[in-house]
Parts: structure tokens; sequence; C-alpha cells
């Protein structure tokens, strides 16, 4: 049971560092862009949108995935580290 709960909190930790590292990879290029000047030039809107448009049931289905290979890791470490005692 300590392996299953370490091996949630891990996928846990894994979702919440990449949906950050990708809201902060989008706006570090927003903040950065430079238009080209070539060709025409229109006006650019001054508002953006962070989202993404996935189905509930693909978080669900990661954080289970993630979970499992997390604990297959937990679970492998156990045992190398118990045949080294």
């Amino acid at each position: 049971m300590k392996t299953i709960l370490q091996a949630v909190i891990a996928s846990i930790i894994l979702h919440i560092i990449y949906i950050f590292c990708t809201i902060g990879i989008g706006y570090l290029k927003t903040m950065f862009y430079k238009p080209s000047r070539q060709g025409e030039v229109y006006l650019l809107q001054n508002e953006v949108a962070y989202g993404m448009v996935i189905s509930p049931y693909f978080y669900l289905i990661s954080l289970l995935v993630v979970s499992i290979i997390c604990a297959g890791i937990i679970a492998l470490y156990n045992k190398i580290k118990r045949r080294k005692e």
C-alpha cells in the first residue's frame, strides 16, 4: 500500500511539473515573440488566452499509467536496495 501511495504522489507531482512547464514555456514564447516585418503588416491582438482542449479522461488515464510506471520503478528500487543489504 505504501508503494501505491508513493507512486500516485509521484505521478501527481510529475503531472503538475509538466503542466507548469508547458504554461511557462508558452508564456515565455509569447513575451519574447518578435513578429517578422516582411510582407504585409497587420494589427495583432494584444490579448492571449492560455489553455488546452483535452478530454478529462485523458488526464485520468495518464495519471494511472504514470502511477503504474512509478510503482514499477519504486518496487525495482526497493528490490535492489534489499539485495545490497
